[in-house]
């Protein structure tokens, strides 16, 4: 009799269960190891990739990323928002009554972001300074100490998205759905944050599990090896948006649903690297 008492209860149990699934896991992406580790939320990561990328575009040092990075995520938390003290908005709250821009011209991100860049490169001895030092004279927030506690995590997810760490940014998502990326969509973003770069767009064969595969030759940014993994990198954080399934730089491959960068068959060379799309709609 207890025995079937606990059959009927697990069956019950069971069917409450499928009537209140459990909620789909949370997707984040992370940068760093071990201790040193900070996450973000795709929609953050997707922005610190944009922002990193610009500073590698403009040849400028990774501190000049860790700064916007660090000034970002204390004024907007690295959202695009349209709201906020007084006239200030965007990803970095620039004010358009303090001469940063217009109002549309502040909700590009490229063009905050290069607005920031301007006036970062004047401060003498930027690269030397403390993070809160450095954006408090960009930005003179009324709280300018308050930059400084966003320092260890955009130190490191500017490492990884300027190429200096290597497999060391990955993202915990959900499956790619079917069409939902575009090789036209990649190589305009890659265009809006990199500038031009050469790429080679292969179509899969029609039973094919995964879509088109872009080849990006990143060797006009500089450093080889630096510069695929910068866009390798980029490559995972903006995975979310752009619909990315894999990402190859090297003999390393990040696959979405793995756990991290493992060691791929195959090897590209330096100054390359592969982006892998979600497959076509059936």
């Amino acid at each position: 009799m207890l025995a079937l008492l606990v059959v009927a209860v697990g069956g019950v149990v069971a069917v409450l269960d499928s009537r209140h699934p459990a909620p789909p896991k949370a997707q984040v992406c992370f940068a760093g190891q071990g201790d040193d580790q900070y996450a973000l939320a795709p929609a953050q990561a997707d922005n610190a990739a944009m922002i990193a990328a610009v500073a590698v575009r403009r040849d400028l040092p990774a501190r000049a990323a860790t700064i916007a990075i660090a000034t970002a995520l204390q004024e907007s938390r690295l959202i695009n928002i349209d709201y906020g003290d007084r006239d200030s908005i965007g990803l970095f709250q620039q004010r358009p009554s303090q001469g940063w821009g217009t109002v549309e011209q502040i909700m590009d991100p490229i063009y905050a972001t290069n607005a920031f860049y301007d006036v970062l490169i004047k401060v003498a001895g930027y690269q030397d300074l403390p993070v809160t030092e450095a954006a408090q004279a960009v930005q003179r927030s009324a709280f300018p100490e308050a930059y400084a506690q966003h320092e260890p995590r955009a130190r490191v997810w500017a490492s990884a998205l300027t190429g200096y760490s290597t497999a060391d940014l990955r993202c915990d998502l959900h499956e790619a759905e079917p069409g939902s990326g575009s090789a036209k969509a990649v190589q305009a973003r890659l265009r809006r944050d990199y500038g031009k770069l050469p790429t080679k767009v292969t179509t899969p064969a029609a039973d094919a599990k995964t879509g088109a595969t872009i080849t990006v030759d990143a060797r006009s940014l500089g450093d080889d090896a630096r510069s695929s993994w910068s866009v390798g990198q980029w490559a995972v954080a903006t995975a979310s948006e752009l619909g990315t399934v894999a990402v190859q730089v090297a003999d390393q491959r990040w696959d979405r649903g793995a756990d991290g960068w493992g060691t791929s068959t195959t090897s590209i060379p330096a100054g390359y690297a592969r982006i892998t799309l979600a497959p076509d709609e059936d």
